[in-house]
C-alpha cells in the first residue's frame, strides 16, 4: 500500500517521541500489505476497527494513540485522516475527521 500524508505521522512522532517506533512499525507493515478488503486488514491487525466510508482505526502503542486512515483498495493507497492520543480521538468524529481540520497535527500549526 502507498501511504499518503506520511508527513503528518512524522510531525506527530516529533511532537510525541513515544509514538515514533510504533508508527514506523505500522508504516512498514502497511507498505508491505496489498489489502483488497477490510477482512484482510482485520487479519493483520486484529484490534483495528472498520468504519464506514472505507475508514479504519488502528490502535498504536497499546491503544495510547489512534490512527485513522481511509483505504482506497482499488488504488492500493492509504490516506492518513487523523493521528492523535486516545483522549483526543474520543473528542473527534472518526467517520468525518480530516487532518487539515485537526490543527494539533498540522505540520504548520507549531510554526
Amino acid at each position: 500500500m502507498r501511504i499518503i500524508a506520511l508527513g503528518y505521522l512524522r510531525h506527530f512522532w516529533e511532537e510525541n517521541p513515544g509514538a515514533e517506533q510504533h508508527l514506523k512499525a505500522w508504516i512498514d507493515e502497511a507498505k508491505k500489505a496489498a489489502w483488497t478488503q477490510p477482512a484482510e486488514i482485520k487479519e493483520q491487525f486484529r484490534s483495528a476497527s472498520i468504519l464506514k466510508g472505507r475508514r479504519v482505526v488502528f490502535n498504536i502503542k497499546g491503544n495510547n494513540y489512534r490512527l485513522i486512515v481511509a483505504v482506497a483498495y482499488r488504488y492500493q493507497a492509504v490516506y492518513v485522516k487523523f493521528i492523535g492520543t486516545h483522549a483526543v480521538y474520543d473528542a473527534i468524529d472518526a467517520e468525518t475527521v480530516e487532518m487539515e481540520q485537526y490543527h494539533g497535527n498540522s505540520p504548520d500549526s507549531h510554526r
